[in-house]
């Protein structure tokens, strides 16, 4: 359904605002079904996961994990002498590859024939953009600008870094906090604890990973402190002071007491809040939510015609895949006249912290909210790898079905690779799976995954 002609009143049949995963995706597709279409990006191509997130964040998580590696491999006869880490090497190597992706986006884009322009977009009327100046009209525009670190508010907070900063730090702090709760926290403080850094996670609530299941929190928190992350719930940062060595004074606070740290970097990750300063947004009257997130109906359609929004500045999932099936789902619906049916149920997901978790389907609590009678199975044990490596780390494994219809509703794991087989497994639960499919299934033996199919006795209510 191609909207171009010879006569067309718009400049573009789709404008697009931000490069990152639901933009580009949205983009591309749209050109391919023949849609005239320019992206505008004021940063970097490939967005949040590309550059800040995702990619340059695993890279760190198995960069970090080499150092419990070596340890491991002594139970297994090796020795090593002279082990060293360089910080610049890991730093400098990611940025490489990142620059190699936003290298293969902009080919991406350009290979689909859509028009890259660099800069900062504003809304200046309906159909109506500025770029640094250029007015350009279009059909349709897709504001998909994603999400920005959020900033605390205490004095100092000038001292702090945050998780953009995190993936260039000149060099790699000997003391560090990691500020927040969220998985973006959790997985700091791991990366930095296992580079061999004094870490503490310091959170204002009682257990960090709100919305996990309540097992899966608990059990992380255990297996990040025998690792030696020092965790610190209940407690809040007062202020921050940098001192004449460059280190920082940090005061921190419960109900109680305050305290003083002294460390070397306090990076905070307390939450991302969508991007939508200088949208131009409100000369429109576009509708958001009381956190700035845009508000859309289940076309992604603003409550102005023709202006659509996906991914992280909806803020419904802040999830790359969730962005990417967005943009597929409003380009065909745009262009080939495609229903949009997005089901956010069932997304599995991963979190990198040491042990990995992976989780599909509703946590324990949930499914309790939502009057389901529940079977519950779980199993924690130490993996094969761990008998003779000396690492003192656990799996743990749960599974939440419901007792009428015996379909599995949630599937947890706390523990290696938990992220590639949860993904395995999610596949079964999207197919609606039963505890007998489970059971009927023959493992693969020895895993620590065929424990997901012999998990015979459901725990005593």
């Amino acid at each position: 359904m191609n909207t171009h002609t010879e006569n067309h009143p718009f400049d573009y049949d789709l404008f697009v605002i931000g490069a990152g995963s639901g933009g580009v995706r949205a983009s591309r597709i749209a050109s391919q079904l023949g849609a005239k279409v320019a992206v505008a990006e004021d940063l970097y191509l490939g967005g949040t996961c590309v550059n800040v997130g995702c990619v340059p964040k695993k890279l760190f998580v198995y960069g970090s994990h080499f150092h419990e590696d070596f340890e491991a491999a002594k139970g297994f006869g090796w020795s090593f002498d002279n082990l060293k880490f360089n910080w610049e090497t890991l730093r400098d190597n990611k940025t490489e590859e990142v620059e190699r992706l936003n290298g293969i986006y902009d080919n991406i884009l350009g290979n689909a024939g859509v028009e890259i322009i660099r800069g900062t977009a504003r809304l200046i009327a309906e159909n109506t953009i500025d770029v640094e100046g250029r007015t350009i009209t279009a059909k349709n525009i897709l504001i998909a600008t994603g999400s920005w670190p959020r900033k605390p508010n205490y004095p100092g907070v000038e001292h702090t870094i945050d998780s953009n900063a995190f993936f260039y730090l000149e060099k790699l702090p000997k003391r560090v906090i990691v500020e927040g709760g969220g998985y973006i926290a959790v997985e700091f403080a791991g990366i930095l604890n296992a580079l061999g850094c004094d870490t503490e996670l310091v959170y204002r609530g009682p257990l960090f990973l709100r919305n996990f299941d309540e097992d899966v929190r608990h059990f992380i928190a255990e297996q990040m402190q025998l690792k030696g992350v020092k965790l610190s719930f209940n407690t809040q940062i007062q202020s921050v002071a940098k001192q004449e060595d460059g280190s920082l004074q940090v005061s921190v606070g419960s109900a109680e007491q305050n305290e003083v740290r002294v460390v070397d970097s306090l990076i905070t990750a307390i939450g991302r809040e969508p991007k939508v300063q200088g949208l131009g947004l409100e000369a429109l009257g576009i509708e958001q939510k009381q956190n700035g997130s845009i508000v859309v109906d289940d076309n992604f359609q603003t409550n102005v015609p023709g202006i659509f929004a996906l991914g992280d500045v909806i803020g419904r999932m802040q999830l790359t895949p969730v962005a990417l099936a967005e943009g597929m789902a409003l380009a065909r619906h745009l262009f080939n006249g495609q229903a949009i049916n997005m089901d956010y149920e069932n997304i599995a997901t991963a979190v990198f912290c040491q042990p990995n978790i992976g989780t599909v389907g509703y946590t324990e609590a949930r499914a309790r909210e939502l009057n389901y009678s529940l079977e519950i199975y779980k199993s924690s044990f130490k993996p094969m790898k761990h008998t003779i490596s000396g690492i003192e780390e656990f799996t743990f494994m749960k599974l939440i079905v419901d007792k009428d219809s015996r379909k599995v509703l949630g599937v947890h794991m706390v523990g290696p690779d938990a992220g590639e087989i949860i993904q395995g497994i999610a596949i079964a639960i999207k197919a609606g799976a039963t505890k007998e499919d489970f059971d009927s299934t023959i493992g693969i033996h020895p895993t620590a995954a065929e424990e997901f199919v012999t998990m015979r006795e459901p725990v005593k209510e």
